[in-house]
């Protein structure tokens, strides 16, 4: 296998030692391997490990090891990134809605989306209208994530996304929601962009919205 190949296989079996090996000696090759280590390393990994999830195959645990392993690895590229001149997919502010501290389903979207070469805000829990809308004008987002894992607090999602859309954002910015409680009707309803049931397909989703590859 090539080193890329061995990347995606360590970050399938969720070693984070190896993947932080390999990514070292893959950036002994230069800057433009950057872009590839992202996207034949860490994202077809995540692809397969995904997959593999939506299939019932594995289970919570081994998405986040999988999660932590490109966590790990993206911080070895990050130095590199401004100096090599890597363009990031597209930029992506995310967070869990107000009233709502649950994380853990927002925190494994994110650290997904970051393997697979996308600039992550992440703003936490509890994030009001106000939040998502601020932060999506600062960093010129592509698309906001909503997160929530209770049936009270998803009926939030339908006034931010009105906010977002009064903001003057409708027509720049895609809007995402995701969490146990919802649904693609619901989704619909409200006037979301998109609607993923987890972290994989948020992956698959998000590049779809934004028309990349």
């Amino acid at each position: 296998m090539t080193v890329l190949e061995r990347i995606a296989d360590a970050v399938i079996r969720g070693s984070i030692s190896e993947v932080e090996e390999l990514t070292n000696k893959a950036l002994e090759e230069g800057g433009g391997v950057i872009k590839r280590i992202l996207q034949e390393g860490y994202a077809a990994g995540l692809e397969v490990v995904g997959e593999r999830f939506s299939a019932g195959e594995i289970f919570l645990p081994e998405m986040l090891m999988a999660g932590e392993t490109v966590k790990s690895g993206t911080r070895l590229l990050r130095p590199f990134l401004a100096e090599w001149d890597a363009q990031p997919v597209g930029t992506v502010v995310a967070g869990t809605v107000v009233g709502d501290s649950h994380d853990i389903g927002k925190d494994l979207v994110c650290m997904m989306l970051e393997g697979a070469g996308f600039k992550i805000i992440d703003l936490g829990t509890d994030v009001p209208a106000d939040r998502f809308i601020s932060a999506a004008q600062a960093n010129s987002a592509d698309i906001v994530v909503m997160s929530a894992l209770l049936t009270t607090t998803r009926i939030a999602m339908e006034g931010i996304i009105q906010d977002i859309h009064a903001s003057g954002l409708k027509n720049k910015v895609k809007v995402m929601v995701g969490g146990a409680p919802l649904t693609q009707d619901f989704a619909d309803r409200i006037g979301a962009d998109g609607y993923a049931p987890d972290a994989a397909l948020a992956v698959k989703k998000t590049k779809e919205l934004l028309g990349s590859p």
